[in-house]
């Protein structure tokens, strides 16, 4: 469930300036993986939990199976990498509305690198996406590229992180 509401500054006559809007969002995580006896050892409870919003179906999330997860569900990891590719895309796809450019296809395959560290850590290093979008028309081409740019500016995901989130975008006429 998101919302928003509008931030303010106070300008020296002490009239409101309106900033931007803040948005609040809201997301449900229960954990199903209780298998009788809770976390009484790290082999002994399942990874396995719900992700729910009012509105929405219900996804099932687990661990990587690298950490014993159910390698038949979503896992963060997993999610991460699709935010970044959902945000990029999404943002692309008004920029090119908002300068012209029809885009008629889009797809992604993303790819990300985590690296674990000693002592259970982790992070992730880098996020690749690699969109192919096809354009209307070959008038369009150039700017259907540069547009990626863009989009990689104002991404809310992509500005959020803090490791390097690079694309790699093919662009055709179709």
């Amino acid at each position: 469930m998101g919302g928003n509401q509008f931030r303010h500054r106070w300008d020296t006559k002490g009239s409101a300036q309106t900033m931007g809007r803040q948005h609040t969002y809201r997301a449900t995580v229960r954990w199903t993986g209780n298998t009788g006896s809770g976390t009484s050892g790290y082999r002994d409870y399942g990874r396995s939990h719900d992700i729910f919003g009012e509105g929405k179906p219900t996804l099932r999330g687990s661990a990587d199976p690298a950490f014993l997860g159910d390698p038949e569900c979503w896992n963060p990891e997993e999610f991460l990498l699709a935010s970044l590719s959902q945000c990029h895309m999404l943002t692309y796809l008004s920029v090119c509305a908002r300068d012209g450019v029809t885009v008629t296809a889009y797809e992604d395959v993303a790819a990300g690198v985590m690296e674990e560290t000693a002592g259970h850590g982790g992070r992730f290093t880098e996020v690749v996406l690699n969109p192919v979008v096809t354009v209307a028309d070959e008038a369009m081409l150039e700017r259907a590229r540069s547009a990626h740019h863009d989009a990689h500016q104002a991404c809310f995901i992509a500005n959020s992180v803090n490791f390097p989130v690079r694309h790699q975008p093919a662009v055709r006429v179709g």
